[in-house]
C-alpha cells in the first residue's frame, strides 16, 4: 500500500516537472497553475513547495481522499469533480482564498462535515456539489446557502434573494426572535411573551391592549409579533417607536441687544417656544 502511494506521488511529481519544462518554468515559486486532470491518479504528491499555486485541476481521476493542500492558502480555484472522494475533512479549511470549488460527481455523503470546511471562506462564490449522495438530503440547498453566505452560484444555478430569505427563516429562528425584541435601541421582553404575561389575546396582526394609549406608547403595547422577513420585522418595529418630543426657544424672534437699543417697543415681546415631535 505504501509503495503504491509512493509510486503515485512520483508519478504526480513527474507530470508537474513535464509541465514546468514545457512552459519554461524553472522555479517552484513560479508555478501558479497545475493541470493534472484525467491521469488516473489515486493519490497525489504534496503541493506545499508550490507556494504561489493559484489554480489546480485534479478532476477526472480516482482520488478518494486528498490532504496535500494544507499550506497552499493562495489557491482560488480548485477542480476536483469526477473523482471518488468520500470526504473532504481537513482539505478545505486552510484554503480561505477559494473562489471556485468544483466537487460534483463524487461520493460525498456527509453534508454537515462538507459545509463545515467552507464556513470560513468569505470569497467563495461558485460551488458545485451535485451528483453526490449528500445532494439528496432534505433542505440541502437552503442549508448550504445559509452556512456559506458568500455563494452566488450553487450547482450551476444562481442563488435568488427569495432562497436566502427562506434559508434565514429556517436556520435563523433565534435571530428572528431577537429582532422581535428590538425597541428603543435596547433589549426588552418580546411582544409575544409580554402579551402572554399580561393575559391579553390578540385578534389580528396589529392588535393592541384594551387600555387607551397615546401615539407615543404604541410600541410598548404592541401585542402580535411582526411577520415576514427579519428586515420587515425591523422596519415594522422602527415605525412603531415612541414619539419623542423636545422644545426650545425660537431665538430668531428674540431681538438682539442692538435692536433693543434702537427700538424700545421690542423689550416687551415674548420669546416663542418651538416644540418638535419625531419618532
Amino acid at each position: 500500500m505504501g509503495t503504491a502511494i509512493m509510486d503515485e506521488s512520483i508519478k504526480t511529481q513527474k507530470l508537474i516537472e513535464e509541465q514546468m519544462t514545457k512552459q519554461g518554468i524553472r522555479k517552484d515559486l513560479d508555478v501558479t497553475e497545475l493541470y493534472l486532470s484525467n491521469q488516473g491518479l489515486t493519490d497525489v504528491c504534496d503541493f506545499g513547495q508550490y507556494r504561489m499555486l493559484n489554480r489546480i485541476w485534479l478532476n477526472g481521476n480516482k482520488l478518494r481522499r486528498i490532504n496535500c493542500l494544507s499550506i497552499n492558502y493562495r489557491i482560488s480555484e480548485l477542480y476536483l469533480q469526477d473523482n471518488e472522494l468520500v470526504s473532504v475533512a481537513g482539505l478545505l479549511q486552510p484554503l480561505t482564498s477559494l473562489q471556485v470549488l468544483m466537487l460534483h460527481n463524487n461520493q460525498l455523503t456527509d453534508l454537515e462535515e462538507t459545509v463545515n470546511e467552507m464556513k470560513a471562506m468569505q470569497a467563495l462564490h461558485t460551488l458545485n456539489l451535485s451528483q453526490n449522495p449528500l445532494a439528496q438530503e432534505a433542505e440541502y440547498r437552503h442549508y448550504i446557502i445559509h452556512h456559506v453566505p458568500s455563494l452566488k452560484l450553487l450547482d450551476r444555478q444562481e442563488i435568488l434573494k427569495s432562497e436566502r430569505d427562506e434559508a434565514a427563516k429556517m436556520y435563523q429562528q433565534d435571530r428572528q426572535s431577537l429582532l422581535e425584541t428590538i425597541a428603543f435601541g435596547h433589549r426588552c421582553e418580546g411582544p409575544a411573551q409580554r402579551a402572554k404575561d399580561q393575559g391579553v389575546v390578540s385578534e389580528s396582526r396589529h392588535s393592541f391592549s384594551s387600555s387607551t394609549v397615546s401615539d407615543g406608547e404604541v410600541a410598548n403595547h404592541f401585542i402580535s409579533p411582526p411577520r415576514g422577513t427579519p428586515e420587515d420585522a425591523v422596519a415594522e418595529r422602527a415605525v412603531q417607536r415612541s414619539i419623542m418630543e423636545y422644545s426650545h426657544f425660537d431665538w430668531t424672534k428674540k431681538p438682539r441687544a442692538e435692536e433693543r437699543r434702537m427700538n424700545k417697543n421690542v423689550e416687551g415681546s415674548k420669546t416663542e417656544i418651538i416644540t418638535v415631535r419625531f419618532r
